[in-house]
């Protein structure tokens, strides 16, 4: 706002320092404070206060209207900007990624049901093995008891 250095704020604060004096310069300096405070709030609800008379009075939209069609360039660039950003936004590999992933999830869906049948196909094999290998072992005892 002013564009107050040190040095400057220096020099000010040594002649508030020889005038005021050393005793009421914290009182001084603490009332220059609020008065400044005071005036950025009331720049604030100032500035506020215009902004709020232009958004309703629609000078934005006017503004943004006029802009516009003031610089036809600028906005075919910008429609061009917008279509460049497509393109190299674009990433086949996405697409690709979204395939492989669902092949994958098929693939191990049919690896788990080869090997569950692959497991019944082992247990029905080893029950029938289980069964041949009882039916042997009794008919061995059955032939020994009739030797007897």
């Amino acid at each position: 706002m002013f564009d107050l250095g040190l040095t400057e704020l220096l020099l000010i604060g040594i002649v508030a320092l020889i005038i005021v004096g050393p005793k009421d310069l914290p009182v001084l300096f603490r009332r220059v404070g609020e008065f400044v405070g005071r005036m950025k709030g009331m720049a604030r609800e100032f500035t506020s206060a215009m902004n709020d008379a232009a958004d309703q009075s629609g000078v934005k939209d006017i503004s943004k209207t006029i802009r516009t069609a003031t610089n036809p360039v600028k906005t075919g660039l910008d429609k061009v900007g917008e279509a460049t950003k497509e393109f190299t936004n674009f990433d086949p590999l996405s697409e690709t990624g979204k395939l492989a992933s669902k092949r994958a999830e098929a693939a191990k869906k049919i690896h788990e049901a080869t090997a569950n049948r692959q497991d019944n196909n082992k247990t029905k094999k080893a029950g029938s093995n289980l069964e041949e290998s009882e039916k042997s072992s009794s008919e061995k005892i059955i032939k020994s008891e009739n030797k007897k």
